[in-house]
C-alpha cells in the first residue's frame, strides 16, 4: 500500500467527510462537525493515497472507559483494496482498552460482529411530517434558559460517559434548536433539531413518556421549514416506533446500536431518538 498515509483530520477534511456521508445516504446535520471537533479534537482520521483523502473514521474517547465508532468510509473507487481496514484498524487502536459501541448499517454488520462487537438494539430512522396535538400538561421551554449542569445531568441518564463539551455544542449551535420538557421543576424530556441537506434531523429525543415525546416533536418539527423532520428511533424502547407511526412518520433506514461489551445501562424506555448515529 505504498502511498496510503493516516493522519488527522483537518478542519477541511471535516467538511469532506460530512459530504461523504451525505453521498451515502445518512443525511447527516449541516453543523454537525463543530460539535463533532469539540467532542474529541484527534478523534477523526483520514486515509490519504498519494496525498488524496480516499478514507475516514472517526473514533471518539469519551471520559476514561467509553468510545465510539463513526464515519467509517472508503470511497467506492478504492473499496476492496483494504485501505478502509486499515483505517479501521487504526481508529480501533485509539480506543483500545475502552468499551467501544457504534451504529451499522445493514450490509457491514457481519464485518463488525467479527471484530468482536455484539447487537444491542436496532435504530430506525422514522421520516415524515408529524400530525397530532400537544399535550398542554407538560411545559416545553428553549434548553438553553436551563441551568447547563441540570442538562448534563439529564443526558448522563442516556448515554455511557459524561459529553459536557460535545453537549453544550449540540445543543447551542446556530441554526438548530433545544427544547425542554418540564413539569413541576423537573426535567422530563429533551429535544434537539437541526438542518440537513434532506429532512431536518431530531436528536437526542428524551421524554418520560410518549405523550411528552410527542409534544416535543410536534413543537420542534415547526423549526423544520416544511414541516419534515427524520429520527433515528431505538427499538430497545417498545414504544417508541408505535409513537412514531401514531404521529405519521414511516421508517427509511435501519441500524444497529453495537457494542464490544455488555450493552450499558441506559434509561432505554425513555430514550425515543438517538442523539446521532456517528457519535452515539
Amino acid at each position: 500500500m505504498t502511498g496510503f498515509e493516516i493522519a488527522g483530520a483537518s478542519a477541511a477534511d471535516m467538511k469532506l467527510i460530512r459530504d461523504w456521508a451525505d453521498e451515502e445516504g445518512w443525511n447527516p446535520g449541516d453543523s454537525d462537525r463543530f460539535a463533532f471537533a469539540v467532542a474529541d479534537p484527534e478523534g477523526f482520521l483520514v486515509g490519504r493515497l498519494d496525498g488524496e483523502p480516499v478514507a475516514c473514521i472517526s473514533a471518539v474517547r469519551y471520559g476514561g472507559g467509553f468510545g465510539f465508532i463513526g464515519f467509517y468510509i472508503a470511497r467506492p473507487a478504492v473499496r476492496g483494496q483494504g485501505y478502509g481496514i486499515r483505517l479501521w484498524h487504526a481508529g480501533m487502536e485509539r480506543l483500545d482498552g475502552r468499551l467501544v459501541g457504534l451504529d451499522g448499517v445493514v450490509d457491514q454488520q457481519d464485518n463488525y460482529r467479527k471484530s468482536g462487537f455484539r447487537s444491542a438494539w436496532n435504530n430506525f430512522r422514522y421520516e415524515g411530517v408529524p400530525q397530532g396535538e400537544e399535550d398542554g400538561a407538560v411545559e416545553i421551554v428553549d434548553a438553553g434558559t436551563l441551568p447547563f449542569g441540570r442538562l448534563a445531568a439529564y443526558d448522563r441518564r442516556f448515554f455511557p460517559a459524561s459529553r459536557d463539551a460535545f453537549l453544550s455544542a449540540w445543543t447551542g449551535l446556530p441554526g438548530r434548536t433545544a427544547l425542554a420538557a418540564v413539569r413541576d421543576g423537573r426535567i422530563e424530556g429533551l429535544g434537539v433539531i437541526r438542518p440537513s441537506s434532506a429532512a431536518h434531523r431530531i436528536g437526542p429525543l428524551y421524554a418520560a413518556t410518549p405523550a411528552v415525546a410527542a409534544a416535543l416533536v410536534l413543537r420542534l418539527a415547526r423549526h423544520a421549514p416544511d414541516g419534515l423532520v427524520s429520527v433515528d428511533v431505538p427499538d430497545a424502547n417498545p414504544e417508541a416506533g408505535a409513537l412514531f407511526e401514531r404521529l405519521g412518520l414511516a421508517p427509511a433506514f435501519e441500524t444497529a446500536r453495537m457494542y464490544t461489551g455488555p450493552t450499558p445501562d441506559l434509561a432505554l424506555t425513555e430514550l425515543f431518538g438517538v442523539t446521532s448515529l456517528e457519535l452515539g
